[in-house]
């Protein structure tokens, strides 16, 4: 029984050395791997660099083209602003100039009413008088 458990053991002790080898060598393969894909991976992050910051200069552009058509359309409206208050001026001043030039119109008037009335007045007294 002795024989028997000493083969066991040694094909156990066997088994565990090859996994140790194959182990060994699947690691010495993956450094080799990336030693020889080191290359390429670095070039790959250079042009993932290089599209990354492309990309942050497109969006800048866009947020610069944002901010100027925001500042074109805040001077057209207040030049709109302006021409509607200069227009409610004009507006204002029109209609205060043609309330003066009614009230000199109806003053006017008045002055002829009252001439006309003192010449009829007039004209009276001296036909009986």
């Amino acid at each position: 029984m002795r024989n028997t458990r000493n083969i066991k053991n040694n094909e156990v002790s066997e088994q565990r050395g090859a996994a140790a080898e194959a182990k060994a060598a699947l690691l010495k393969a993956y450094r080799e791997a990336k030693e020889a894909a080191a290359p390429m991976l670095e070039a790959k992050q250079a042009e993932q660099i290089a599209v990354a910051e492309a990309r942050r200069a497109r969006q800048a552009a866009r947020e610069q083209q944002k901010r100027e058509e925001k500042i074109r359309l805040e001077a057209e409206a207040a030049q709109k602003q302006a021409e509607l208050e200069a227009a409610a001026s004009a507006e204002e001043d029109a209609r205060k100039l043609a309330d003066k030039n009614r009230i000199a119109r109806v003053i006017e008037d008045e002055a002829a009413r009252k001439a006309e009335r003192d010449r009829r007045y007039a004209n009276r007294k001296a036909r009986q008088g």
